[in-house]
């Protein structure tokens, strides 16, 4: 591997997260008045159409990973996996909401090395080759938490660590909020897929912040079960707290 290759890689996941944003607001603005439910499913087939066309373009015999396409038991033997979310966050998307996110991820003889998400259209795009956390830790902890339902274990999290929890959409959002100093931890334990996370934590991660399952294991991709239900993401300053927290609630019978 030459010193370039990350470098193009990036570019590859950047331009791929924008494009895909900006095919998505344009997909918003030709169909007004369409329902939710339709505008979720124009939204996510015309952004894997165009991820698809674009990596098969730019990335040729990369093996694919993604939420709106059929999954290949190739990818594990691959040693270049791309793990994709063509629309993470539907309804805040079909809500004409910005909470909504672009996942593009790489992961390379299983390793997760690389990540783009484009936040709410082609403006805001962070990548792991070039991020930072931003903004000291505020008081009290901030905990991202889902706009419609908190999962329990996140309310007894902040009750212990004297958290606010502050709602916002889709996961990749959620994430990036952390890395952007608009929150100090997301924990979740409701139920995802790899295609959820990858790119937003391979950010995180890039960022010097922590994460990990809620049982303290490392987060794990491209396995042959995508299904990867719960993880931590906060700032390392906040980490044992954090998890001292979520220890005991998952040891609690009433959690």
């Amino acid at each position: 591997m030459t010193d370039s290759t990350p470098r193009a890689d990036a570019d590859i996941a950047r331009l791929i997260a924008t494009e895909a944003a900006s095919r998505l607001l344009e997909i918003r603005a030709e169909n007004p008045g369409v329902p939710g439910r339709e505008l979720k499913d124009l939204g996510d087939q015309g952004a894997q159409a165009l991820i698809a066309a674009r990596l098969a373009e730019l990335a040729p015999g990369d093996a694919v990973l993604s939420e709106e396409a059929a999954d290949s038991a190739a990818r594990l033997g691959a040693p270049r996996v791309w793990i994709i979310d063509p629309l993470d966050g539907t309804r805040e998307f079909s809500e004409g909401r910005d909470d909504w996110a672009v996942h593009v991820a790489l992961v390379e003889n299983g390793e997760l090395t690389l990540g783009a998400v484009a936040l709410g259209g082609p403006d805001a795009v962070l990548v792991s080759t070039d991020v930072a956390a931003e903004a000291p830790l505020g008081d009290p902890i901030r905990i991202a938490v889902s706009r419609s339902r908190a999962p329990k274990i996140v309310e007894a999290v902040a009750a212990a660590t004297d958290a606010d929890l502050v709602p916002m959409g889709s996961a990749g959002v959620k994430i990036c909020a952390v890395v952007r100093g608009e929150a100090d931890a997301y924990v979740h334990g409701g139920g995802q897929y790899e295609w959820d996370s990858a790119a937003p934590i391979a950010i995180a991660r890039a960022a010097g912040l922590y994460t990990s399952r809620l049982d303290g294991s490392e987060l794990v991709y491209n396995q042959p079960n995508p299904y990867l239900p719960d993880l931590v993401v906060c700032r390392p300053e906040i980490r044992d707290s954090v998890m001292d927290a979520i220890g005991a609630a998952l040891a609690s019978p009433s959690e």
